[in-house]
């Protein structure tokens, strides 16, 4: 009587999910793994597959489980003509794709670079169920963004970037009218190094393309000691070195310098509230919760004491699949 309903509802849906029009069959192009434990599918898009930066969809790969779906944050844009998602392996399903795409790729025995997979029918059927909706669609509202992602929860704020510089292009041509997001401050915060291999060709790309410097990126590595500290001054020396000499920062290898330790979210807001005085500012997190709450009280307290509103949304995070 008790596990009646709660085993219901999840039964009902694992019945009702073949029968949906959202679910399309696609065909994977191209997996990588990176450093970090993380794996990235790039896929075809179906025809009818229409999605906005910041949703997620489901995915199924019946080699592993007919009936276990797993939610992602779609990291292609819509502008692409591929749908790609950037996985981080942490639980049983995610290990077990992990290792159904590894048995294709050997020989070699281990895949450490781009595998095409135009010539690799063997690899498993994957499903897609969506798109769906996610706070982070929302941005478009907002003239004045503050995207902060927590470790792989930085997933849909790429897209979100990469649709931001190719809607401030096409305005700038005179296709696009209406309400489009003039300035855009994104923040990543990752413990290790190697995560930001997972990116590195699209923070190159926003820094070659964003010529109006409409989106200021912010990375930091948190496993390093702040600015200042003495046990940090060596690595800074050296990055700004290489910087000024090379135009690439040693640490993300990507042509965004990289910032040590944690933010100053205070700061953060308070030069916000300053430069954008009287707007309306989005803020959009996807990561861990405490975090969360922080971010979400600073928006409180510098839209009550500031002339700039701030709204705060927060992104569902399933860290472990």
């Amino acid at each position: 009587m008790y596990l009646a309903v709660p085993v219901a509802l999840p039964a009902c849906e694992i019945l009702i999910r073949p029968f949906r029009s959202s679910i399309n069959t696609v065909k994977i192009l191209k997996v990588t793994v990176y450093p970090g434990n993380v794996l990235s599918l790039y896929m075809s898009r179906p025809t009818k597959f229409k999605y906005e930066s910041g949703q997620y969809m489901f995915l199924n790969c019946p080699t592993i489980s007919t009936f276990e779906w797993h939610p992602f944050s779609i990291t292609s844009s819509p502008q692409d003509d591929y749908l790609s998602i950037h996985i981080k392996v942490m639980g049983d399903w995610t290990n077990a794709l992990k290792e159904v795409l590894y048995e294709v790729c050997m020989p070699p025995p281990v895949c450490h670079v781009n595998i095409d997979m135009v010539d690799q029918p063997s690899f498993p059927k994957i499903m897609v169920d969506g798109p769906y909706d996610a706070p982070a669609q929302d941005y478009k509202k907002y003239k004045v963004v503050l995207l902060v992602g927590l470790g792989i929860g930085v997933a849909p704020m790429i897209s979100i970037i990469k649709d931001i510089i190719k809607y401030t292009e096409a305005r700038e041509h005179s296709q696009l009218n209406g309400t489009v997001t003039r300035k855009a401050y994104f923040y990543w915060l990752t413990k290790e190094q190697g995560s930001y291999n997972w990116f590195e060709n699209i923070m190159n790309e926003v820094a070659e393309r964003d010529t109006n410097g409409v989106i200021e990126v912010n990375n930091y590595c948190t496993s390093v000691y702040e600015e200042g500290d003495v046990r940090s001054a060596f690595i800074q020396m050296l990055q700004s070195l290489n910087y000024s000499k090379n135009g690439v920062d040693i640490v993300s290898e990507t042509r965004a310098m990289t910032h040590f330790a944690k933010p100053n979210w205070q700061n953060v807001y308070k030069q916000i509230a300053m430069d954008h005085s009287g707007s309306h500012v989005g803020v959009f997190y996807c990561g861990e919760v405490a975090l969360a709450d922080e971010l979400r009280q600073l928006a409180l307290e510098f839209t009550h004491k500031t002339a700039t509103r701030f709204s705060f949304h927060k992104e569902n995070f399933y860290p472990q699949c």
